[in-house]
């Protein structure tokens, strides 16, 4: 079994394969994910993203010393985006469980997961605060799936950079307070669009 894990959360399939290097600060191997992916390890290793108004879920088993973390967002379909059984919250679900099937894949018990969460940030000038809605679904999920919150940082006004530790479960968020070009605003306008072409009418045949 590899011992790290990798995809696109989307349930079209589309996606790339994280980047991965050294970083030479930490001086540790490192796996960047956008948005729509996900990294799962049972290495000391760090994984890394940005986040705008997408939220992203660091999942951890202690005892098992087993980690990843996701990066997504939730589209806007249907007249309910909103409603426990949209297709809006049957792609974030989808986002969450293809990280915990994975991590379970890796030795990890659903009972001893532990999350921290980010993310969900106010950045994107004329959209809606997607961000909250992100945070609220993630949030709930979590509740609902009676893994506990151990930290949160949500709803900022400015992009963030996460560094996540899976064996330590230690966590460093770096604040963009100004961000030097519209990289951060564009990616999360670009994938917020990409989302609502999505075509979700069979999301059970999505989870492994």
């Amino acid at each position: 079994m590899d011992e790290s894990r990798f995809s696109d959360a989307s349930p079209n399939g589309e996606g790339r394969r994280p980047a991965t290097y050294l970083d030479r600060h930490f001086n540790l191997p490192a796996a960047k994910i956008g948005p729509g992916e996900f990294y799962a390890t049972q290495r000391d290793m760090l994984i890394v993203t940005v986040l705008g108004s997408c939220v992203s879920a660091c999942l951890r088993d202690p005892e098992a010393q087993v980690g990843g973390m996701n990066h997504f967002m939730l589209p806007h379909h249907g007249s309910d985006p909103d409603g426990p059984v949209s297709e809006s919250a049957r792609y974030g679900a989808y986002a969450m469980e293809v990280l915990v099937n994975h991590l379970l894949a890796l030795g990890a018990k659903r009972q001893r997961m532990q999350a921290k969460v980010f993310g969900a940030g106010r950045i994107v000038p004329g959209m809606s605060d997607i961000g909250a809605r992100n945070a609220k679904f993630a949030l709930e999920y979590l509740e609902r799936e009676r893994i506990p919150v151990l930290a949160q940082d949500l709803g900022r006004n400015e992009a963030s950079k996460v560094y996540f530790f899976p064996q330590t479960g230690r966590v460093l968020v770096k604040r963009l307070k100004s961000l030097r070009n519209n990289t951060v605003i564009e990616r999360d306008r670009s994938y917020a669009n990409r989302l609502d072409t999505l075509n979700l009418e069979k999301p059970a045949d999505l989870f492994i």
